[in-house]
């Protein structure tokens, strides 16, 4: 929804302090309530894959649901997507799988038209 849609703006900047509060406290419970004491070595382990985990739920949308092409799934990303995936789990290496993806999407945009 674009901003010019929000009729009130006092709704606008309610929703946006209070994403920035959330932020806040949600980074400040771990920084500031517990940044000296020592965490548990299976949190330490847990935590580790965080970002590996919220990383397929931010990419999926748009790989299955591209704003590019209207919604509609689309061969180079589906097939970017697979290599990547391909690529991560035989080298083990972020910036390898991140980098075939790449190179597949872009071929395959420049190929398929």
């Amino acid at each position: 929804m674009p901003v010019e849609a929000i009729a009130d703006k006092s709704l606008l900047w309610t929703v946006i302090l209070g994403l920035g509060a959330a932020t806040f406290l949600l980074r400040f419970s771990f920084l500031g309530l517990i940044g000296n004491r020592l965490i548990p070595g299976f949190l330490l382990k847990m935590l580790r894959y965080t970002p590996m985990a919220m990383i397929p739920g931010l990419v999926a949308p748009g790989v299955v649901w591209p704003a590019a092409t209207g919604g509609e799934p689309d061969p180079a990303r589906l097939l970017a997507a697979m290599v990547t995936i391909a690529v991560g789990i035989w080298f083990r290496s972020t910036l390898a799988a991140v980098g075939a993806g790449v190179a597949v999407l872009l071929l395959g945009l420049w190929g398929l038209g």
